[in-house]
């Protein structure tokens, strides 16, 4: 496949996972305010959310990983680069950068099911000071790989 078009592909797919990584949060911290458990307004809440993880998401992550491991492969295979590359410190700051926004999917799809059986995992105002820190990841990861300081 050519390579522009896989990394424009995996370009799209992370500002897809980012639009909605950074919504669900903002989501959680009105359900918390405004929603008490069992209530008519929690379980629109519960849809919206629950849309949200399933139908942009959970297959933009999917996309965005299968397009990423893609992109590894062409560099050690079509480019040459070997697996080397992957210990430049551009790339090492990238993958630390994808794993913590995976990692911090996985805590907001674990406190969307924490929601749905009645509990409130965090404060309104936890969930509004976290909002940004996909995008604040997502910003370093896209600057190491355009920068890709410490290259040799």
């Amino acid at each position: 496949m050519n390579y522009d078009l896989l990394r424009g592909l995996h370009i799209i797919a992370v500002i897809a996972w980012m639009s909605g990584m950074m919504y669900l949060p903002r989501l959680y911290a009105y359900h918390t305010e405004t929603a008490p458990p069992g209530s008519e307004f929690d379980e629109k809440f519960l849809v919206w959310e629950r849309k949200l993880l399933k139908i942009i998401i959970n297959p933009s992550m999917i996309i965005v990983w299968i397009l990423g491991v893609s992109l590894v492969f062409w560099h050690v295979y079509s480019a040459k680069e070997g697996w080397g590359f992957l210990a430049q410190p551009w790339m090492i700051v990238k993958l630390a950068a994808v794993l913590f926004i995976s990692g911090w999917h996985g805590f907001l799809a674990g406190s969307y099911k924490k929601f749905l059986a009645g509990q409130r995992p965090k404060s309104a105002k936890f969930w509004r000071a976290t909002n940004e820190l996909p995008f604040i990841a997502a910003i370093i990861a896209v600057l190491a790989v355009t920068l890709q300081f410490g290259q040799h």
